[in-house]
């Protein structure tokens, strides 16, 4: 396991954990959570991959405290950015929550970077009444960390995610920087795609396993892998059944292997390409 640190051209500093060798995997936690959510299922993968676990701007090491720079763009750009610092002209990229928006969003504006895209829970796609809903409901939960801290901004609400869920967000708060997370919560100000028609643009090979909360609905779910010209539906939820990290990993890790398997995703463009060594020296 190495550890990789790099500044972003708005100079924040943003961290990322590195596990394995192969092909390169990029995963991104929830909304929530840092890296150490995705831990679990990385170590189930690194067998074939190069899986890069980065602290995404505002959670865990990765700490932004200004709420103006918690857009899409500016986290597309930081995927970007991981990818030039350690050299890698592609990647898959795969997320849950956030980070699967995050996900598509770089597939969408920047094809030729992303191989292929793994989606561990779709964040809903809002119509505007229902964005408005959004924008109040992360506007509260800043209000309520800014007020009495992070657990008291999730308390409430946890109850309406799966299990595994607030197992990784419980775990992730001793780690988090109560004033990053506030101004991370701003990305609902933000709107990832208007509608979900959007992702018909969006060609990369995708993989989607959908949600069952209201804030990753299942029918969303099938509706993006239907709407996706490359998308395919995973068999397996993320329910109420998987109560841990673990959990997650030993559910959904089988079907990820075998959609990373298929030639579509080893194609010509760097399967012979050898596995990059540290980044520039900082691991």
């Amino acid at each position: 396991m190495a550890e990789i640190s790099y500044r972003t051209a708005d100079d924040c500093a943003l961290h990322a954990t590195v596990i394995g060798e192969g092909q390169a995997l990029v995963l991104m936690h929830a909304g929530g959570p840092d890296h150490t959510s995705m831990l679990p299922l990385a170590e189930r993968l690194a067998d074939r991959h190069m899986v890069i676990l980065p602290d995404l701007r505002g959670y865990g090491r990765s700490v932004c405290r200004d709420p103006a720079r918690h857009t899409w763009t500016q986290y597309t750009k930081d995927v970007i950015c991981l990818l030039d610092h350690i050299g890698l002209p592609d990647a898959v990229l795969a997320g849950a929550g956030l980070g699967s928006t995050i996900a598509l969003r770089t597939a969408a504006a920047h094809p030729d970077r992303v191989r292929a895209a793994v989606l561990i829970g779709v964040e809903d796609i809002e119509d505007d009444e229902s964005k408005d809903a959004e924008i109040r409901f992360l506007d509260a939960f800043a209000a309520r960390v800014a007020a009495d801290g992070i657990e008291a901004g999730w308390e409430p609400i946890l109850a309406d995610f799966p299990p595994v869920v607030g197992a990784m967000v419980r775990d992730a708060i001793p780690r988090s920087d109560p004033a990053s997370i506030v101004a991370a919560a701003a990305i609902g100000h933000d709107r990832s795609f208007r509608s979900i028609s959007e992702l018909a643009g969006i060609t990369v090979p995708t993989l989607v396993f959908p949600g069952t909360d209201p804030r990753h609905p299942t029918a969303l779910a099938e509706e993006a892998a239907g709407t996706l010209p490359n998308g395919q539906l995973a068999m397996v939820q993320i329910g109420n059944d998987l109560q841990t990290p673990e959990d997650l990993a030993c559910a959904i890790a089988p079907a990820i292997r075998e959609f990373l398997r298929s030639p579509v995703r080893a194609d010509s463009r760097s399967s012979d390409r050898p596995s990059p060594g540290p980044a520039r020296g900082d691991r």
